[in-house]
């Protein structure tokens, strides 16, 4: 899906210490201890698609994201000995590539900072689910798609009108999956900052579609 600079080598599956068979702590670490270009590879293949397509919904530019994608992993093959033992790799990576994504938006202000497409995964509950609840729409006739279309659009433009902190904690929790607390270290806030807002965002988006109610 993404081409580049970085090849994908598709470690074997037969021994047990085969690299697909690691954590993903245990593939960094492996890289940065031992170089081991098997570990890494497998570290970029395991994530290509999840953080190509957080780039995506974060830069909403496809050429953008596979530059922003391309420069995360060239970071991390730089960084890797900031990495800390005993931390996640996961929410690090998002760290990388929102840093990369934000630079590389300081150098391209003619390009908007959000296009939300698609969505890709659900959050868990508390404010998360309160904005899937507003942002999800029911399934919907023939007859009924051309509403639906004109719907879908008004979301996506008060997505994109969201102040920028708010935008970056709805596409990391609501159309990413992170937890809470994954987010928070994303963005070097805590986690209350995250859920307070989230629930600016859901009120911000509860006045703004006015023909959509959140669930009282």
């Amino acid at each position: 899906m993404v081409n580049g600079t970085i090849e994908h080598m598709q470690p074997g599956a037969t021994s047990p210490d085969s690299p697909d068979r690691w954590t993903d702590e245990e593939l960094l670490l492996g890289y940065r201890h031992r170089g081991d270009r098997d570990a890494f590879s497998e570290l970029v293949h395991r994530y290509e698609r999840e953080l190509y397509g957080y780039l995506r919904h974060y830069m909403g530019d496809a050429e953008m994201a596979e530059d922003v994608f391309q420069q995360t992993f060239l970071q991390v093959h730089l960084k890797c000995e900031q990495f800390e033992p005993g931390r996640k790799v996961r929410p690090w990576l998002y760290t990388v590539a929102t840093n990369q994504a934000i630079d590389f938006q300081r150098r391209n202000r003619r390009h908007r900072m959000v296009s939300l497409d698609r969505r890709t995964a659900s959050g868990g509950a508390d404010e998360t689910g309160a904005l899937i609840e507003l942002l999800d729409s029911p399934e919907l006739g023939p007859d009924e798609e051309a509403e639906a279309a004109e719907r879908q659009q008004q979301v996506r433009q008060a997505i994109e009108n969201l102040p920028e902190q708010t935008k970056q904690v709805v596409i990391l929790v609501y159309f990413q999956g992170l937890k809470y607390r994954e987010a928070a270290e994303v963005l070097s806030i805590p986690v209350g900052t995250v859920k307070s807002r989230l629930h600016a965002a859901i009120q911000k988006l509860s006045e703004t579609l006015t023909d959509i109610h959140l669930p009282k």
